[in-house]
């Protein structure tokens, strides 16, 4: 007896996390990589000797590559982030399913075009929340849930990366390149969304960062929730993991995270490592075997074979993008930014500057942002 036939992909973006993507694609049975894109041809080639793939076809662009009847099924979209939008646009309407790295788009605006995209296509796009797939968050949740009523949560994130190329030259470079993880964790781990944030970034003397690499966010979530990210991307010593260390105090007691080992929790005089009996939200996703892009990846072929939506759908996701266009707004206007209204506000210039008369009379169905993106999610 045979297993589902694998998913045949086409990759885009040969650059280093390319690389990385290659290496799990060609490394994973229910994968069969069938095309890698890139504007260097020369650097797609050595990519793929490298992983021992030499004879898999080369293109500059997904549609030549179909258009030689590779027969792909999906897209793994590893671009720049400046080149999400036409990279994932042309794959969904050449009919293809789109897991994307993150951010899913640069702008919200943008990520709320290929929402519509995806809907008017039928096709899946999916963005690569690599960090939800940790088992250690999946089980700081389940500990959450056993808090009961939440008060408050905290995420604090302190590395001095230094990666020199173009983070180095962003204007905000911890909230853009960075943020999205912690913020879309923390929706995942609170079981809520965002209502506004008041956001205040700077850059210290010794930064090598010519933008703000330091940032203190303070969310509303629903319920009341208050959730405050404290984070900076220029300190040395005492280094936090890459997950950041949280903490979060509801009604029945506190649970903490060090975002790397088993997460903890204590109430009165009762500590222990996981809870008793553990507990799910309803609309938690499926364990995965596989962690971070592993992860994502398992969760994506899933879906494509099930119908499942997975917990990186696209307009879901627009949701924790939109808590960092917000909290950018925040630091650079100086007054807390409701999250309804960055959406609206990109709502706008989506149908403004939507080119495609397909996309943008789907956009125009939904009448507004949080409506299109509850019926479509």
């Amino acid at each position: 007896m045979t297993g589902p036939a694998p998913i045949r992909m086409i990759q885009v973006g040969a650059g280093g996390m390319g690389q990385v993507w290659l290496e799990l694609l060609t490394q994973t049975a229910d994968v069969e990589l069938v095309g890698l894109v890139d504007l260097d041809l020369d650097l797609a080639k050595r990519a793929l000797a490298a992983v021992g793939k030499a004879s898999v076809p080369v293109a500059t662009s997904v549609s030549e590559l179909q258009s030689s009847n590779v027969g792909a099924d999906a897209v793994i979209n590893v671009t720049i982030p400046a080149a999400h939008h036409s990279v994932t646009t042309e794959a969904l309407f050449q009919g293809l399913h789109v897991l994307s790295e993150k951010p899913v788009a640069p702008t919200v605006s943008s990520a709320l075009s290929l929402a519509a995209a995806s809907e008017v296509s039928g096709r899946l796009l999916m963005t690569s929340q690599s960090r939800r797939y940790y088992a250690t968050l999946r089980n700081f949740r389940e500990l959450i849930v056993g808090l009961g009523t939440l008060g408050m949560a905290s995420t604090e994130f302190s590395l001095a990366p230094r990666f020199g190329g173009f983070r180095d030259e962003m204007a905000h470079p911890l909230l853009v390149d960075m943020a999205i993880h912690p913020f879309d964790a923390a929706r995942y781990a609170l079981g809520a969304n965002p209502v506004s944030v008041l956001c205040e970034s700077s850059n210290p003397p010794w930064s090598w960062y010519a933008g703000d690499a330091v940032a203190t966010a303070i969310f509303e979530f629903e319920g009341g929730i208050r959730y405050v990210y404290n984070g900076s991307w220029c300190s040395d010593g005492f280094q936090t993991s890459w997950n950041g260390s949280w903490r979060v105090t509801g009604e029945k007691g506190t649970a903490v995270w060090d975002g790397e080992s088993s997460p903890s929790w204590e109430s009165g005089e009762a500590a222990v490592d996981d809870p008793a009996t553990p507990m799910e939200r309803a609309d938690d996703h499926e364990a995965t075997s596989g962690e971070t892009i592993a992860g994502a990846l398992e969760e994506f072929i899933d879906a494509i074979r099930t119908g499942r939506t997975p917990s990186g759908e696209v307009h879901s996701n627009i949701i924790s993008l939109a808590m960092v266009e917000a909290a950018v707004l925040s630091a650079e206007s100086g007054t807390r930014v409701r999250i309804d209204d960055v959406l609206e506000s990109s709502y706008k210039t989506a149908l403004e500057v939507e080119k495609s008369e397909e996309v943008r009379a789907r956009l125009e169905s939904w009448g507004s942002a949080s409506r299109g993106l509850h019926q479509g999610h």
